[in-house]
């Protein structure tokens, strides 16, 4: 039968020598007493203990961290207890420190500075990994997948006709209408057909169509790519002999940089009629005369500048949205966001690179 926790003062009051079964069950009033203790023992013995839990190494260790003394007489397993309970004996606040506004301002946009920085060099290496791709593939014509290469092209072409078209077609006329409002104030309506055609053939026929494509394929790019690497599809290809990259990556991109011409031209050709209709119908401009003046005032230069720019566009589109499904991993989660972050640096790198476009060719005399 386990004997009671128990202490007695031994050498004058000097030693404070514990005894007994210091458990939980076994402790009784010992607790009390040791608060009513008015001696200052020296030293603290628990050399006669026979069992010891950590409510009886709380008490010991709390009288003494209290009495500032030593505990001598532990076993091996008596003093990791009891050094377990004085790591554990730190103070707890219960309300933490707050970081003042400008400081974690600061630290958010560090943050973001690497978060983008990191991104940066993803994408140059991913860029790097697809050139290389690209002439493997070359080299080796037989590695290409013409039936995944076919279907890229219905699902980033053909599929995107429809809502592209119709977009354009508001676009062109909401030019038009807010045009001629500005221009008539000065008379000078005709001058609309100018501004439809050099606006939508030059900037926003392959802009808007470039926003259009990320926001609708390069962010099904990334779900794709992401819901694969969740469910390990991707790790099981590398598995049995299959390069991802020229399985589901090259033709994704393939099917980008070549459709984005494609579709920026028949963008620009949706949006001059929706345009030219505005005008007609509320101009009184006849198509006929319509089309004669866009070909006096629309340099064939703002058409070839729509086309250049469209499969860089189309290229970064692609890269971004394979790039963040493929950097999926966790949760479900992930794939959301992940999504969300190929659509924002998507839209994000078009509008950068067309600022370059425009200045590059303003620098070449393409006005």
């Amino acid at each position: 039968m386990n004997a009671p926790a128990a202490f007695e003062l031994a050498d004058n009051a000097r030693t404070l020598r514990f005894s007994g079964t210091m458990t939980l069950a076994h402790l009784g009033t010992l607790p009390h007493r040791l608060d009513d203790l008015e001696a200052s023992p020296e030293r603290i013995d628990i050399a006669p203990v026979e069992r010891m839990d950590t409510v009886g190494a709380w008490l010991v260790h709390r009288i003494a961290r209290d009495f500032d003394i030593p505990v001598d007489g532990a076993n091996a397993d008596q003093a990791h207890l009891l050094e377990q309970i004085a790591a554990a004996d730190q103070p707890l606040k219960v309300h933490p420190d707050t970081t003042p506004s400008f400081h974690h301002m600061l630290d958010q946009a560090g943050a973001a500075v690497i978060r983008a920085g990191t991104t940066l060099i993803g994408l140059v290496g991913f860029f790097g990994a697809c050139l290389v791709t690209s002439a493997t593939m070359l080299i080796h014509p037989r590695r290409i997948r013409w039936h995944a290469l076919s279907r890229q092209f219905e699902v980033v072409g053909v599929d995107a006709l429809g809502i592209i078209g119709l977009m354009s077609f508001l676009i062109g006329i909401v030019i038009a209408q807010q045009g001629a409002i500005q221009l008539r104030q000065f008379g000078a309506e005709v001058f609309t057909i100018n501004l439809v055609g050099r606006l939508t053939l030059r900037e926003l026929g392959v802009l808007m169509t470039a926003i259009m494509v990320a926001g609708r394929s390069g962010s099904a790019f990334a779900a794709q790519l992401g819901s694969m690497k969740l469910a390990e599809e991707v790790d099981a290809m590398r598995t049995i002999g299959v390069a991802p990259m020229e399985a589901l990556v090259m033709p994704r991109v393939i099917a980008a940089f070549w459709m984005m011409p494609l579709l920026a031209f028949y963008s620009a050709m949706v949006g001059l009629v929706g345009g030219g209709l505005f005008c007609w119908f509320s101009l009184g401009i006849p198509p006929i005369t319509f089309v004669s003046r866009l070909r006096e005032v629309v340099p064939m230069t703002d058409l070839w500048q729509g086309l250049l720019k469209a499969p860089v566009f189309g290229l970064i589109i692609a890269i971004a949205g394979c790039f963040q499904g493929l950097q999926v991993e966790g949760n479900a989660e992930a794939v959301g966001l992940r999504t969300t972050a190929a659509v924002v640096q998507s839209i994000f790198l078009v509008i950068v690179l067309d600022a370059f476009f425009a200045v590059f060719f303003a620098s070449i005399g393409w006005i």
